[in-house]
């Protein structure tokens, strides 16, 4: 084993007056050590498209993941998709990345645009061996995976946007891999990337897609521990044995709230500073030495939930906090962008302040708060440890 990690990120657009995307991307994790991520683009495009895709994409991660064969995996798809009434065909194409212990991608495609490998910046040339399964050439390569590498998956929408209007042939695949590779230094997301190459995808389409459209991104990393600590501890004799246990930690500190700032200043010996900066409708940070970030609590986590949310979702706010310097903006840098694995130390105290009736703030809210926090992280592919005192 080494101490790499996957960064996964997808985004999807459905076709011009479709509620339901003909694409379906599915992600199982069986163990630690490995990740099946499968893309599928369903046949047409609404409903029937959809329940080809959601079927194709479902059945393929579920039998790879409990270790049965390709061939037998895709006989079981043909047996089971619904038969088009229109077309007369059952029809699903598909890309399979299948990570195994952090060293070795094995990358199988039926019929969707080839996934590009991006290693040191540039294009990289992976080999390929042909398969005949039931009647359909499928192609499958095995890459040893290195730090840094980032695989685009994508749906045909992706390299037909543009056609007739931008383009007279849709976006090259050329033009495809010089975008991604002008964007992979900076050092974006998986999710930011794909949604970066979807939105250009829909600039094309002059906002009006013609296909369903979704980019699938696998980004390479070396994995990156991140501790929070919000709230007091429900028993003051905790104090020493909580902060003691968060320091010691690993990677970056946040802490978040007034009173567990005040405990952990104490705690190390360090003077506690506000800075008194009111560009924000959010609380103001503070400076703790030792320490990497110190925000408000409740309301400023709040604010990252939302934030999170969205991420998963459309990921509309990422211009918001990708930029800002309010609290809730540095954490969501650290939490969505920077950490691999997250360790929460969560104080069970109840805050006398949250007790009044006209304030939306509650001990039961900052609980939720966490429990919500985590769920979200945990969906972008985190590693998450909640420790509460």
């Amino acid at each position: 084993m080494n101490d790499l990690c996957a960064d996964i990120g997808y985004k999807s657009i459905n076709h011009v007056g479709e509620q339901l995307c003909g694409d379906h991307v599915d992600i199982v994790e069986p163990d630690e050590n490995s990740m099946v991520i499968v893309l599928s683009d369903g046949l047409g495009s609404g409903v029937k498209a959809s329940i080809l895709s959601t079927l194709t994409s479902k059945i393929i991660s579920t039998m790879l993941a409990e270790g049965l064969p390709l061939e037998e995996c895709v006989s079981t798809i043909a047996a089971t998709l619904p038969v088009c009434s229109v077309r007369g065909v059952a029809y699903s194409t598909f890309t399979i990345i299948h990570l195994q212990n952090n060293e070795t991608a094995e990358i199988i495609q039926y019929d969707n645009p080839q996934v590009i490998l991006i290693r040191n910046d540039k294009n990289y040339i992976y080999p390929r061996t042909e398969m005949n399964i039931g009647g359909k050439t499928i192609y499958k390569s095995v890459v040893r995976l290195q730090e840094g590498d980032v695989f685009v998956a994508m749906s045909d929408g992706c390299p037909h946007a543009g056609i007739g209007i931008a383009y007279n042939f849709g976006w090259k695949r050329d033009d495809i891999i010089d975008f991604m590779t002008m964007l992979t230094p900076v050092g974006y997301t998986a999710k930011t990337l794909a949604t970066m190459l979807v939105d250009e995808c829909d600039k094309l389409y002059g906002h009006e897609p013609g296909d369903d459209t979704t980019a699938c991104v696998v980004k390479i990393r070396k994995r990156e521990p991140m501790n929070l600590l919000f709230g007091p501890p429900f028993n003051r004799d905790d104090a020493d044995r909580m902060m003691s246990l968060f320091f010691s930690k690993e990677g970056k500190h946040i802490v978040c709230g007034g009173t567990t700032s005040t405990i952990a200043a104490k705690y190390l010996g360090k003077p506690l500073r506000a800075n008194l900066d009111f560009s924000s409708d959010l609380p103001p940070t503070a400076t703790i030495e030792g320490v990497d970030l110190v925000t408000e609590g409740v309301i400023t986590v709040n604010k990252v939930v939302e934030y999170a949310k969205d991420y998963l979702g459309a990921n509309q706010f990422y211009e918001h906090w990708s930029l800002k310097k309010d609290g809730a903006s540095q954490i969501s840098r650290l939490l969505f962008e920077e950490a691999t694995d997250i360790s929460f130390y969560v104080g069970r105290a109840i805050n006398p302040a949250h007790q009044n009736p006209d304030l939306p703030i509650n001990f039961n809210i900052k609980m939720n708060l966490v429990e919500e926090l985590t769920k979200c992280l945990r969906e972008m592919g985190k590693r998450v440890k909640v420790s509460y005192f």
